[in-house]
């Protein structure tokens, strides 16, 4: 009898300590080789010839390189950028997303935008670096408050779920559009005690082509879809004017769904009393970009994502997906290209 082979894996994300043994502790037939590699040439063809599993941020080798590759988990939840790749047309080659792992940092940072934009905390800054106490302060910093309002999410994946379940001591109506609405349970991963993952912190749920008639309910427009052909430039005007008077907007998701000379119209017309952008149809955001200079809008580099822990639960995650794929059973977030996610 045979042995059966050896699993190599290799990680040019470098993990916590903790994470990398639990990896390497799955099972012994699980070989794992780390290599902080930047580009595909820093890596030795023999390593590539070998490889099954491959744990990645941006690279993508030529088929030929990868013979044996049949798995890429990728450390990141949007992996658009893999559309037109040659790997696509690999013969049984799975690729998985990190969809889930920055649900926590993110929903937190929704929160705090949220609560910034509507309690003036822009106007409140400036006012700091003038140095003034307003005599017209009652005017000017009057909140509108969180509780009681209606709270829109646009997409309800695993940034919104978690979004959901926090808003949930806020006395808040939470609404919410996605593609399918028949299937409002989450299948991909999420972290224990997070997120909506039966979909149980919606009161409705709406398809996206309603997405007009849940504008026009919502004090906060959420944005957190994918970046697909059909979502491409979906905020236009049309939408931006069937929004709730006076509404909110934080977008965090991909550059390019919300058209930001639509928005910045909105802006400057006060239809839309704030905005917030993580996200941009060209990043770096160029300094001459007439964003920078609207006043009720917070602009913040990419960072929505961002956490000390990141690393840590992407390297739980890609445990578990790794366990999965050891026993042969279904892996978590697979890519599906037809989708774009």
């Amino acid at each position: 009898m045979t042995n059966p082979k050896n699993i190599e894996v290799l990680t040019t994300i470098p993990f916590p300590e903790p994470v990398m043994q639990r990896l390497k502790t799955l099972t012994p037939r699980i070989k794992v080789t780390f290599n902080p590699a930047q580009q595909v040439d820093d890596i030795p063809a023999d390593l590539w010839n070998k490889i099954e599993v491959l744990y990645t941020d941006v690279l993508l080798p030529d088929p030929e390189l990868v013979p044996n590759l049949k798995w890429i988990q990728f450390h990141y939840a949007g992996i658009d950028f893999i559309q037109g790749s040659p790997l696509l047309k690999k013969s049984n080659l799975v690729f998985t997303s990190m969809s889930g792992a920055s649900a926590i940092q993110e929903g937190e940072y929704i929160i705090m935008m949220m609560l910034g934009l509507s309690h003036r905390l822009p106007e409140l800054t400036i006012n700091q670096m003038k140095k003034e106490w307003p005599k017209d302060r009652w005017e000017k910093f009057t909140p509108v408050e969180l509780s009681g309002s209606t709270v829109g999410l646009v997409g309800y994946g695993s940034i919104s779920r978690e979004v959901a379940r926090l808003l949930q001591p806020f006395n808040v109506k939470v609404l919410a559009a996605k593609k399918d609405v028949m299937h409002p349970a989450d299948i991909g991963y999420s972290i224990e005690g997070h997120g909506d993952p039966e979909g149980n912190y919606f009161h409705r749920l709406y398809p996206i082509e309603a997405l007009r008639s849940m504008l026009k309910e919502c004090d906060y427009v959420v944005v957190t879809l994918p970046l697909t052909p059909e979502t491409k430039g979906m905020f236009g005007e049309t939408e931006f004017r069937a929004m709730k008077p006076g509404a909110f907007m934080i977008v965090v998701s991909r550059g390019g769904i919300v058209d930001e000379n639509a928005l910045i119209e909105a802006l400057i017309e006060h239809r839309l009393s704030g905005a917030a952008l993580d996200v941009f149809s060209q990043e770096p955001l160029p300094s001459e970009s007439a964003l920078w200079k609207i006043p009720n809008l917070i602009i913040t580099p990419h960072v929505s994502g961002f956490s000390p822990r990141y690393k840590e639960r992407a390297g739980e995650m890609f445990a578990d997906n790794l366990n999965r794929y050891f026993h042969g059973e279904s892996l978590m977030n697979k890519y599906d290209p037809d989708r774009y996610y």
